[in-house]
């Protein structure tokens, strides 16, 4: 019989912390209401936020240089959603997983469906592959997918996108991801206008078919693996997309995909302003797109985009409704224990911004009082909410302190004795 970890564990271990966490919370509440916060309806935004997980995320990722499997990692889309599934039950904020494509293919997805939610969880984006070459596959993706200068190529690659809506569509998702790899890496090698063109070309097959209540998430990347010209390598490209393709279509922001230095804030700001936001992949990066644990490196960075993303929820904004996702490669620690701790962060991020008094903020604004301003933002970020994120998973019968439980479960030796390690496993990014 499979381990897994029950609830009464999670009970007996949330008992030795109970009477701590509820001194920090009282103490934070008082601190929080001399602001004028009511740490009563934070923790409720707290426990209506969630986050999906990438079912290739559980898995040991790699470099082009290497990959060093994990022991008790995942075989298989079952093995996945168990191990998805622990991740919720401990943080309770990542009640979804989004798979991936033929990576996660079976048989009969309405039993997938069925076992999934065994696990309390539901299905985000599908997302379609067609920067790799598949066993089964007749024609390769080396110099382009949906690009490709030969029309049999970009139809295979559309093809793909098109069983991946139906295979959506019976897992009870509403939205399909494609990011493609093609690009050039020599001067000459291809025709800048004429791979953009193709690119509108092939999405325009894959938007028409898509469901009356679907989106397409575009989502662009700056380089590789195409080093010299990627399609569609920044916001700009994307936008440019998504207007010609219709309403149906957004776009997609990853916090790596971005050359160094770049004001990523700002690009989610201005497509909350043309209604094109898809949502956002989670993660960090140093260097570029290192694929890092969300928070890491860079947590104010972070904070910057849900102070604009939470600006935009508390405006009202019109159709306002971003899917939020990790999307990391996790290369020499236990893949789960990094997602437990990323999605924590990605909601203490939330919760901060969600600290900040706006209508003093817009005053200290419109009043040109640099500081001011400036401090309001900083104030939150420096706020630890941490009883708060305990106090959320706590009531949701979450654990208090999620990483602890997971290592004292001893979830993983058990893993590492059920699951017999396989060639040609699909966990992980490569």
């Amino acid at each position: 019989m499979s381990f897994a970890i029950s609830d009464d564990f999670i009970r007996t271990e949330n008992a030795k912390h109970e009477a701590a966490l509820a001194e920090d919370y009282d103490a934070l509440g008082r601190q929080l209401a001399r602001r004028g916060i009511s740490i009563e309806q934070i923790t409720a935004r707290a426990m209506a936020f969630a986050v999906a997980v990438p079912t290739w995320g559980v898995g040991t990722g790699g470099t082009r240089f290497a990959r060093f499997p994990g022991p008790g990692e995942p075989r298989n889309i079952h093995d996945k959603l168990e191990d998805c599934g622990v991740i919720n039950q401990l943080t309770r904020v990542t009640p979804n997983v989004s798979p991936h494509f033929p990576w996660d293919k079976v048989a009969d997805y309405n039993a997938l469906r069925q076992e999934a939610a065994s696990h309390a969880l539901g299905f985000d984006a599908v997302n379609s592959n067609t920067f790799q070459d598949q066993r089964s596959q007749h024609l390769s993706y080396k110099f382009g997918s949906l690009t490709h200068a030969e029309k049999s190529t970009r139809m295979q690659a559309v093809e793909h996108n098109l069983e991946c809506i139906e295979i959506g569509r019976q897992l009870g998702s509403t939205a399909l991801t494609v990011w493609i790899a093609d690009g050039s890496n020599f001067p000459g090698q291809s025709n800048l206008n004429a791979a953009f063109d193709r690119y509108l070309e092939s999405l325009r097959l894959i938007y028409d078919a898509l469901p009356k209540d679907w989106l397409v998430f575009l989502e662009h990347k700056l380089y590789e693996p195409a080093f010299y010209a990627t399609v569609i390598s920044d916001w700009g490209s994307s936008f440019m997309a998504a207007l010609e393709l219709g309403p149906k279509a957004r776009c997609l922001v990853d916090l790596g995909h971005h050359a160094p230095n770049t004001n990523i804030e700002q690009i989610v700001a201005r497509l909350i302003r043309a209604g094109r936001l898809a949502g956002f992949h989670f993660n960090d990066s140093k260097y570029g797109d290192d694929d890092l644990d969300s928070g890491s490196v860079d947590p104010f960075r972070l904070f910057l985009v849900f102070n604009e993303l939470v600006d935009a929820e508390m405006r009202r904004v019109k159709d306002f409704a971003p899917a939020y996702m990790i999307d990391q490669s996790h290369n020499v620690t236990d893949p789960i224990e990094s997602l437990i701790a990323s999605a924590v962060e990605i909601e203490r991020a939330y919760v901060q911004a969600s600290l900040i008094d706006r209508a003093l903020l817009e005053a200290a604004q419109d009043g040109s009082d640099v500081m001011l301003g400036h401090r309001l933002v900083k104030q939150a970020f420096i706020t630890d909410v941490s009883p708060i994120l305990a106090e959320a998973r706590r009531r949701k019968a979450g654990a208090i302190d999620p990483l602890a439980l997971y290592r004292a479960s001893g979830y993983r030796a058990h893993k590492t004795v059920e699951r017999p390690p396989v060639e040609g496993t699909s966990a992980g990014i490569v």
